[in-house]
């Protein structure tokens, strides 16, 4: 099947709007991380609030049973209260999610850092050279530290180096859109 100059024209300009878009939610997420944030989990909020109304549509209108009716009835009010909750205060809902994230990845940075340490020292007779990986593990160590005492900045870091990523992608899909939009007027 061929495609006519027409199509690809209409490919190469969704690609740049896609482009245009990952541009600015980039820039917005690099100048402005903390309100960034606060958008995603707002998002999410929103998400959760129509996953729970749809649940509980589904269990009660839709046929939607399965074996675990009151689990799913209860997932599902938990889903639509929490989702109300982050709407009805963005900021302590970033905050309470963006702190019980941190907490999770620096305590897993913390484990994964002392575990590393703890074998490799264990075992340091098997290697030629353990600094490296006791190098690592306290990376590792001070990266849960980070994420543990300041979980906040760490999110907005994080939120920035999306951003940057955004960035970077927006600008391949300009190429991209200019190579089609080529393409359409070489045909």
């Amino acid at each position: 099947m061929t495609v006519s100059d027409d199509t690809r024209r209409r490919f190469a300009l969704a690609t740049a709007l896609r482009g245009i878009f990952m541009l600015l939610a980039g820039l917005y997420a690099v100048i402005w991380p903390t309100e960034a944030l606060t958008i995603l989990v707002l998002a999410g909020g929103i998400l959760l609030l129509i996953d729970g109304v749809l649940g509980l549509w589904s269990l009660t209108f839709g046929g939607g049973k399965s074996g675990n009716y009151w689990f799913d009835v209860v997932s599902n009010a938990l889903s639509l209260v929490l989702g109300i909750l982050i709407l009805i205060s963005p900021l302590l809902a970033t905050i309470f999610t963006v702190t019980f994230m941190a907490t999770l990845v620096g305590i897993a940075a913390l484990v994964v850092g002392i575990m590393q340490i703890v074998v490799i020292t264990r075992e340091r007779e098997h290697y030629a050279r353990i600094w490296p990986v006791v190098l690592s593990g306290v990376s590792y160590v001070l990266l849960g530290l980070v994420f543990l005492f300041f979980p906040l900045l760490s999110a907005s870091i994080g939120v920035i180096f999306g951003g940057v990523l955004l960035i970077m992608f927006s600008f391949g899909l300009f190429g991209w859109a200019w190579r089609l939009y080529q393409r359409s007027k070489a045909g």
